[in-house]
């Protein structure tokens, strides 16, 4: 099945028929491709609550920890309305010329070069704004106009920046990470939130027979249950987030697939990411309850 066909499955009718409409009604016409992220979002409610915002014009700030896909979602929203992303990491280092644009010369002449907000937000793509809570105040002070009544924004020695109509803003935030901060009730009036569950085994069933459609359900189970011990020991604080890791527990069964055993498959893509010791070894040993380490190919897909 294709992708937008998997992600099109999980909305209601009238719901499916309302981003139709949007889509008629802003046909992307640019340069920049309309591209699917690597997996779909598997979760119906949360896709379908996230859906209706954007739909009525609203920002979104997506909430969760770790691993519970808040890029996939809002990249497969992206997809759902017909629209390009553009992503921007927020770090220390990301201020208010980088968002907007800057001076440049060109030809011989000083042009405006545009930053990624300001180049999506005139031509009505999908600004997604990830981790949000680490950004600083200079960078957040710029967004400020953008997404409340106003949609529109003042630049020094340019036209003013009026938001393209099908513009939306998809904010994410991740607590616990070092440099984060809580966002200011100013900025964080201008989003409807929404706090993303973290998977549980159905959709991380899903997830692994989306890409491995030939993985054995036995062995799916393993991995689900011991994705779910991890994040169990993590939230106990009994280890640190390094070993929680969905997309090392994927890159993993890719490994096996070309040959190499379970255990130093996982070791590889979860177990080494851990630099302390005795946590390593909490999560080799977490491995070796829920998986045979001498398994292979034929065991996990039935493949010699």
């Amino acid at each position: 099945m294709e992708f937008e066909a998997i992600l099109r499955e999980e909305l209601r009718p009238e719901l499916a028929a309302a981003a139709a409409v949007f889509r008629e009604q802003y046909p992307w016409q640019g340069e920049r491709q309309v591209s699917p992220p690597l997996y779909p979002y598997f979760g119906k409610k949360i896709l379908e609550e996230a859906l209706a915002a954007l739909l009525t014009g609203a920002n979104l700030l997506l909430l969760g920890p770790k691993a519970t896909g808040k890029n996939v979602l809002a990249e497969s929203l992206a997809l759902l309305l017909g629209r390009p992303a553009w992503n921007v990491s927020f770090h220390i280092d990301v201020d208010a010329s980088y968002l907007i644009g800057m001076d440049t010369f060109k030809g011989g002449e000083v042009v405006f070069r545009p930053g990624p907000v300001h180049e999506c937000a005139s031509l009505g793509g999908v600004c997604i704004l990830d981790e949000i809570n680490m950004a600083r105040n200079e960078a957040l002070a710029v967004l400020h106009s953008l997404l409340d009544h106003r949609r529109r924004l003042e630049v020094p020695g340019y036209e003013e920046l009026r938001l393209h109509p099908a513009a939306r803003f998809i904010a994410t935030m991740n607590y616990g990470y070092a440099g984060t901060r809580e966002l200011n009730e100013a900025l964080l009036s201008r989003f409807a939130v929404l706090q993303l569950p973290v998977p549980g085994e159905e959709e991380l069933l899903q997830l692994f027979s989306y890409e491995f459609p030939r993985l054995r359900q036995e062995a799916g189970k393993m991995l689900a249950a011991l994705f779910l011990d991890i994040r169990q020991k993590q939230e106990e604080r009994e280890i640190s987030g390094r070993a929680l890791d969905l997309r090392g527990m994927l890159e993993a069964l890719r490994l096996i697939r070309l040959g190499l055993s379970a255990g130093v498959a996982l070791a590889m893509g979860i177990a080494n990411k851990c630099f302390d010791a005795q946590e390593k070894a909490l999560v080799e040993d977490l491995i070796a309850l829920r998986v045979p380490g001498e398994w292979g190919a034929g065991e996990f897909f039935g493949e010699a």
